[in-house]
């Protein structure tokens, strides 16, 4: 017998259960011909579980909440207990999103914390040419290829007293990507410890930021 006689096709499908919260700003439109800048946001790990209201204790779905207003179609999935981001999962949820409302697919941008600045590492050595633009804050250190992220604009935060992951981490990871030639800004705030997240989202120069940039 031939080795071709026992070669065979095949398809596997999975099912992927991921709730997620969606945040449309007022002047979102279907008709919109450049549709809308898409924001990506990654929780930490104490939201972890299937009870979306616990995303709105903290962070940017919390200031979302509380009446804070942005120009992207903003989406906050929830990583399920027990579990950290898989990157696949968000990539099939980032693609049902852009199925599902007009967005500029040369703007869709990427951003999470603690755990989620893990996943924002993670997704962006994946499919870094899906995001625009990047903002991991107080991510843990992860071994990435910098090639996967040569064209990606990154702007990294983090706390100097953090007791949780420590601000070596990023140190490292910035080291990393500038030595070989990726561009990184890295903000660091003195007298903060693991909550360098909120002092962030509620700075309107992240966004401005975000939306300089556009994917070609």
């Amino acid at each position: 017998m031939k080795s071709d006689d026992l070669a065979f096709s095949g398809k596997l499908t999975t099912n992927i259960k991921l709730p997620y919260r969606t945040y449309i700003p007022d002047h979102y439109s279907e008709n919109d011909p450049d549709g809308l800048p898409l924001l990506l946001f990654l929780h930490g790990a104490g939201e972890r579980g299937d009870d979306l209201t616990a995303l709105t204790a903290t962070a940017l779905p919390k200031q979302l909440e509380g009446g804070l207003q942005l120009p992207f179609v903003t989406v906050c999935p929830q990583c399920p207990l027990g579990r950290a981001w898989d990157e696949r999962e968000l990539l099939a949820l980032l693609d049902r999103v852009i199925t599902d409302y007009n967005v500029d697919q040369s703007r869709v941008y990427l951003t999470g914390l603690s755990m989620g600045g893990r996943g924002t590492w993670q997704l962006a050595n994946l499919a870094g040419h899906r995001f625009a633009a990047i903002i991991p804050i107080c991510p843990p250190f992860l071994w990435i290829n910098p090639d996967n992220f040569k064209d990606l604009p990154i702007w990294c935060f983090h706390g100097v007293m953090d007791s949780v992951v420590p601000i070596t981490d990023s140190v490292k990871m910035v080291r990393l990507l500038r030595n070989a030639g990726c561009q990184v800004d890295f903000t660091t705030y003195a007298n903060a410890d693991h909550d360098s997240w909120t002092q962030t989202y509620a700075n309107p120069e992240i966004y401005d930021w975000l939306l300089s940039h556009r994917r070609h």
